[in-house]
């Protein structure tokens, strides 16, 4: 699969790729954490926008999560909610555009993620091995 910024046919393939991989990973979770891990909404997007670029993100960065931590309280500093952006073509590229690589990595970059949502720093969350 070659995916270049106009293919959005392959896009839309390791979209539905992320989204079945989720499904799954959200029903092997502890009903408490699988119900916070719902309540965030995952945006999917190819690579990080010229804005995200210009605001210190790398061009390799494989996800990100936006917003108040769970139990912060919501809109406290941020005026939209809080989610998790997935960059499926830099994930697809880290994967070495193998699918199996892709859909593991699919899991560990939203399992990073969550961490985060659920208050993990970086480190908290590397110890984890996500």
């Amino acid at each position: 699969m070659n995916l270049n910024r106009g293919e959005d046919q392959s896009l839309e393939y390791l979209r539905t790729v992320a989204e079945k991989e989720l499904e799954m990973v959200l029903a092997t979770l502890p009903p408490d954490l699988g119900e916070r891990a719902r309540s965030i909404p995952v945006t999917y997007e190819p690579w990080p926008n010229a804005e995200m670029l210009k605001a210190g993100i790398s061009t390799n960065t494989l996800g990100l999560f936006l917003g108040e931590r769970f139990g912060d309280g919501v809109f406290r500093h941020r005026p939209l909610p809080s989610q998790i952006v997935l960059f499926l073509v830099v994930i697809w590229n880290v994967a070495g555009h193998s699918m199996s690589r892709y859909r593991e990595q699919v899991r560990r970059t939203f399992l990073h993620e969550l961490g985060h949502y659920l208050g993990l720093d970086e480190k908290e969350v590397r110890l984890r091995d996500l």
